[in-house]
C-alpha cells in the first residue's frame, strides 16, 4: 500500500532531501536546425523549492520544461532529474513527476472524480489505493461537492484545481505547472495559490512558467529571466529587484503623443527613464522627490502615480519587450 499523504515524506526511503538538488542543469542546448531554442543554460533547483521561468514568448521557456519532463530529449549538456538522466531514464522520471499542461486536457465526458481514477490506472495504481486517494485530492483542490459532477460543467477556476488535483495522483516529488493561472479570474488565481503554497509546504518541488508577474513574485522562491534561449538573471524576486531596478517608480502619463517627446524634458531626473507608450517610467530611490522635480520643471502630467518596483520592471529591463509578444 502506497503512502495515503498526498506526496510522501522526505525522510521515506530515496526522496531527496530538502535543500537536496532535484534538478540539475549545466550547458543544457536544444536546437531544431540553426535556431538555439535553449542555449547553454545552467541552474539547479533543491527539493521542496518554488522554482519559477520568466520569459518572454519563445525564450525557451516550454521547451526547457519539456526536458525537465522527459519528453523532449537535449541536443548537448547535462541534466540530471532526481539523480537520473530523463533521456535514459525516461518512464522513471516521468513516474516521479506530476505536469499541470497550460491548457486543460481533462476528459470533459467523465465525471469529476472519474477523471482522477482513470488518470491514476495509467501509472499502474490499483483501484484499492485510487479510490481514498481520489477522495483525499478532491477535498485538496475543494471539489468534493463536484465528485459526481460532469467536467463540462465546471468553471475555469475549478477545471483547473481538478487539473492539479489529477497531477497528484502518483505522489510526485515535482510537479511542473505551465502558466498554471492563465485565463482564471483574480479570485480563482488566489484559491490556486492557496493550493500550491499548501503542496510546497508539504515538500514538493515547483516548476513553474508565467506571465503573470504578481504571481512569479507570489510563487517563486527563486527564479530565472530567460530571453532568446539564455539566462538574463537568476536570484529570488526580492534579489533581482535590488539588482535591476529602483526601490520606486515614478508612472507619468502625458498622453500617447507627448509620451514618447517628453523624454528630454525629464532627463536627469532619477536614476534612469523609459518611454512606454502609454506612459513614462521614472526609476529613482525616491518617487515622490522625483515627482516634486517633474512639476518645479513646470511639466504637468495627465496622471502621476509613486510606487514600488516590481518583477514586471525587471523583465522589462532584461528582456526589452512587452510582456506578451
Amino acid at each position: 500500500m502506497r503512502n495515503k499523504a498526498i506526496v510522501p515524506s522526505n525522510t521515506s526511503g530515496g526522496v531527496p532531501a530538502r535543500h537536496q538538488a532535484v534538478i540539475e542543469a549545466k550547458d543544457l542546448r536544444k536546437t531544431y536546425g540553426d535556431v538555439a531554442a535553449v542555449d547553454g543554460i545552467s541552474f539547479s533547483v533543491p527539493a521542496g523549492e518554488s522554482f519559477g521561468l520568466l520569459g518572454p514568448n519563445g525564450a525557451g521557456k516550454s521547451t526547457t520544461m519539456k526536458m525537465i519532463g522527459a519528453v523532449t530529449q537535449r541536443t548537448s549538456g547535462t541534466l540530471s532529474i532526481m539523480g537520473l538522466d530523463p533521456d535514459s531514464h525516461g518512464p522513471e522520471v516521468r513516474a516521479h513527476l506530476g505536469v499541470v499542461p497550460q491548457q486543460d486536457n481533462l476528459d470533459e465526458e467523465l465525471r469529476v472524480r472519474d477523471n482522477l481514477l482513470v488518470y491514476g490506472r495509467y501509472f499502474g495504481l490499483p483501484m484499492s489505493y485510487l479510490r481514498p486517494k481520489a477522495d483525499e485530492l478532491l477535498a485538496f483542490a475543494q471539489l468534493t461537492d463536484k465528485a459526481k459532477s460532469k467536467v463540462d460543467a465546471l468553471s475555469g477556476g475549478m477545471k483547473r484545481r481538478l487539473t492539479i488535483a489529477r497531477s497528484l495522483i502518483n505522489e510526485p516529488r515535482i510537479l511542473l505547472l505551465d502558466e498554471p493561472t492563465t485565463g482564471l479570474d483574480p479570485q480563482a488565481r488566489h484559491i490556486l495559490w492557496d493550493r500550491l503554497f499548501r503542496l510546497k509546504e508539504q515538500g514538493v518541488t515547483l516548476i513553474l512558467t508565467t506571465h503573470y508577474m504578481d504571481e512569479a513574485e507570489q510563487l517563486c522562491d527563486r527564479l530565472i529571466v530567460v530571453d532568446k534561449g539564455r539566462i538574463m538573471a537568476e536570484g529570488s524576486p526580492a534579489q533581482l529587484i535590488r539588482e535591476h531596478s529602483t526601490r520606486e517608480v515614478l508612472e507619468l502619463r502625458f498622453g500617447s503623443e507627448r509620451n514618447a517627446t517628453i523624454g528630454a524634458e525629464l532627463q536627469g531626473i532619477g536614476e534612469r527613464l523609459e518611454a512606454l507608450p502609454d506612459r513614462v517610467l521614472i526609476y529613482a530611490h525616491d518617487g515622490e522627490a522625483a515627482l516634486e522635480q517633474v512639476s518645479s520643471r513646470g511639466l504637468r502630467p495627465l496622471t502621476s502615480l509613486v510606487r514600488r518596483s516590481s518583477l514586471e520592471d525587471v523583465f522589462l529591463r532584461l528582456t526589452g519587450r512587452s510582456l506578451v509578444d
